[in-house]
C-alpha cells in the first residue's frame, strides 16, 4: 500500500471518508436495535398483508370508476 493510501485510510477502514468511525458505529447501534428473526419475518408478514388489502381497496375503486354510467346527453353533429 502506499504511502498517501496509507494515510487517506481511516482506523475503521473506509477510507478518507471524514466520519471518523460514526458511520460503522451507527451501523452497530442499528443492528443491534433490531429484533430477532421471528420477530422480523411477523413484521414483513403484516406489511405484506397491508400492501395486499390496500391493493384490494384500489382494485374496488378502479372497478367502481370504470363501470360508471357517464352523465351527459350524447349530440350528433352533421
Amino acid at each position: 500500500m502506499s504511502e498517501s493510501t496509507a494515510q487517506s485510510e481511516t482506523k475503521h477502514g473506509c477510507g478518507a471518508c471524514g466520519c471518523s468511525g460514526t458511520g460503522p458505529a451507527f451501523t452497530d447501534l442499528l443492528r443491534g436495535m433490531m429484533p430477532p428473526g421471528p420477530a422480523i419475518e411477523h413484521f414483513d408478514q403484516a406489511r405484506i398483508s397491508f400492501l395486499k388489502g390496500l391493493r384490494a381497496l384500489l382494485d374496488a375503486r378502479i372497478e367502481d370508476l370504470s363501470h360508471r354510467e357517464r352523465k351527459g346527453t350524447r349530440i350528433n353533429i352533421e
